[in-house]
């Protein structure tokens, strides 16, 4: 098998089935401030068409994006027109980037602003799921209550169907899936400090999409063993894990991308099955 199709799987409880691969799409919209070991130029309009289709072919469903990602909801609105049905998009409230630096706001009117406009920006009338942007502050955010509450009425309101937080800390992953329905952590080769929170998530029937999958690019860097393959046995040997985000914009590294997962999971799924599992 060379695609994801078939592969789809459940993101916990929230009723949303997602590819184990989401295309992540922060390089359609911003070249400052990212932390990638390359440097690249944005696609243009065309090529970002090319990348999109691609990914629907491959079997991915799921896209990445976020108001911090430059100017990538503004050209997804249009890009995905008349395809709607076939994606699941995730966006971000929380975090603005403006003249190449980030500033945040949690507050209740800011967050409804902020899914209003992802709204008109993505030209859909409901987004399938909105994750707080963190700015490593979990437990301050959290605690404060404003912005998943406002998610919350979102939510009820059928604007979006799941909500969750992107943190940075076990205590803000724990937290914030007590109250929501997904969270996204860093889990790779060099980074699995927030593992105790995919544990909870297998436990709750929460979902999990992993950020930073292969490093930000970093880990295909590494000697000695295929980087790609063993971190895709990393992620997908745990039951908790819904979907990894990968942020290529290269076709053929997708694609390589895409067959390594699936090979990854149908001999995982085949091993378990194999011992009764």
């Amino acid at each position: 098998m060379r695609n994801l199709h078939g592969l789809h799987r459940p993101l916990g409880s929230t009723g949303l089935q997602v590819s184990p691969l989401g295309l992540g799409t922060v390089k359609l919209g911003r070249d400052q401030g990212v932390k990638y070991p390359n440097c690249f130029t944005i696609p243009d309009d065309q090529q970002a068409r090319q990348l999109l289709s691609l990914a629907r072919q491959l079997g991915i469903n799921l896209i990445d994006t976020a108001p911090a990602y430059g100017i990538s909801e503004q050209r997804l609105g249009p890009l995905l027109r008349g395809q709607r049905q076939d994606w699941v998009i995730v966006t971000k409230v929380g975090e603005e980037f403006d003249n190449g630096l980030s500033h945040f706001d949690f507050s209740a009117a800011h967050t409804r602003h902020s899914v209003e406009r992802s709204l008109k920006r993505l030209e859909t009338d409901y987004i399938d799921l909105v994750m707080v942007h963190s700015n490593g502050d979990d437990l301050a955010i959290l605690r404060d209550e404003a912005v998943y509450d406002t998610l919350a009425e979102l939510k009820q309101a059928g604007l979006i169907r799941a909500f969750g937080f992107s943190g940075k800390t076990v205590e803000g992953g724990l937290l914030a899936l007590e109250r929501g329905d997904c969270a996204m952590v860093t889990y790779n080769l060099s980074e699995q400090q927030e593992r105790p929170v995919l544990d909870y998530a297998a436990l709750h029937a929460k979902g999990i999409l992993i950020k930073k999958a292969l490093a930000s690019g970093h880990v295909c860097l590494e000697s000695g063993v295929d980087p790609v393959r063993a971190s895709f046995e990393l992620i997908f040997g745990h039951p908790g894990v819904g979907s990894a985000i990968v942020g290529t914009i290269n076709p053929v590294h997708l694609a390589h991308n895409v067959a390594m997962a699936a090979e990854v999971i149908v001999g995982t799924n085949s091993r378990h099955n194999g011992s009764g599992e």
